[in-house]
This record gives C-alpha cells, structure tokens and sequence, in this order.
C-alpha cells in the first residue's frame, strides 16, 4: 500500500453537513414551537398589565364559552388547567424532555383547538379564540395560523420520531 494516498469520501462529509442541518433545524423547531406555546400561557395568565394568577380562568372561560361546546363546568376545568399544560408542555419542548411524547400531545391539541375552531366557522359563531389573548373574533384566521403551527408540529413530532429511531440504529 505504499505510495496509495488517502482519498477524500466526500459522501460522509455531506452526510455529516446534512445530519447536522437536520439537528440545527429540528432544535429551532422545536424551540419556536415551544416558546408559542409558552407564550400562549403567558396571554393568559399576565394581561392588561399585570398577572393574574388568581382569576385568569375566569377570562380566559369566557373565551372557551364562546365557542358553545361544553357544559359550564367542564369550561371553567378547562380554563383552569389549559394555561398550566400549554407551560408545561412549552417548556418540556423548549428543555428537550420527553420529545416524542410532548411534541405528539402538542400535535393533538392543536388538531382538537383546529376542530372547535372549524365548528365555530361552519356554525357563523363570533368567538372569542383566546388564543393568545388578543380577542380574534374571525376562526378562519385563527384556523389559518393553527394550519402553521400544526405543521410545524407534524414536523418536530416525526423529527423527534427519526432522531430516537436513528439513536437505536446500529452505525
């Protein structure tokens, strides 16, 4: 093997600048889909200035009255606890626990806020979204940017799949 010289796989080199795209995407994903979510719980727990840790529900329940689909009890359940699970699963996406679980319940709730908000724009119902606090009465824009983010969470959610499959692969 005297005098052969080394040659230069070019093949692994953009196998590795993709792989590595790959990651840099699928953090940035994952962080913006996150810190949407994050923020979706801050627009409901800090408006008008201030917190308001004690009655945000009680806004925030007026909100998901509006779309006349559950009994006024399950309304104010949900109005308590949707602002705490949209921080925590924000954050657990942010942090990068449990990836694959919480990117999936994430995708799953967008689909079930995508369904209410089609049944809102098929009944001619003026809602309140309570999306982000800002009081969208229209659930065709709303749907719109939920199209988006659902997107972006399809994307993550079969990311995270692929990268824990890739993990388990043997090189």
């Amino acid at each position: 093997m005297a005098g052969t010289s080394p040659t230069l796989d070019t093949s692994s080199i953009a196998a590795s600048s993709g792989h590595r795209t790959g990651r840099a995407l699928f953090l940035a994903g994952r962080v913006v889909l996150g810190g949407i979510f994050i923020y979706a719980a801050y627009s409901k727990l800090h408006f008008a200035g201030s917190w308001h840790l004690r009655d945000y529900y009680f806004f925030f329940a007026m909100a998901i009255n509006s779309y006349n689909m559950l009994s006024m009890a399950a309304v104010e359940w949900m109005a308590k606890i949707l602002p705490w699970f949209e921080l925590a699963l924000g954050t657990l996406l942010v942090l990068g626990i449990g990836v694959r679980w919480v990117s999936s319940a994430l995708t799953v709730l967008l689909l079930v806020f995508m369904a209410a908000l089609t049944r809102a724009a098929m009944l001619g119902l003026e809602i309140n979204c309570g999306c982000f606090g800002y009081n969208s009465q229209k659930p065709t824009t709303e749907l719109f940017h939920d199209s988006g983010l659902l997107i972006l969470g399809l994307a993550v959610t079969i990311g995270a799949f692929m990268t824990q499959r890739a993990r388990r692969l043997p090189a």
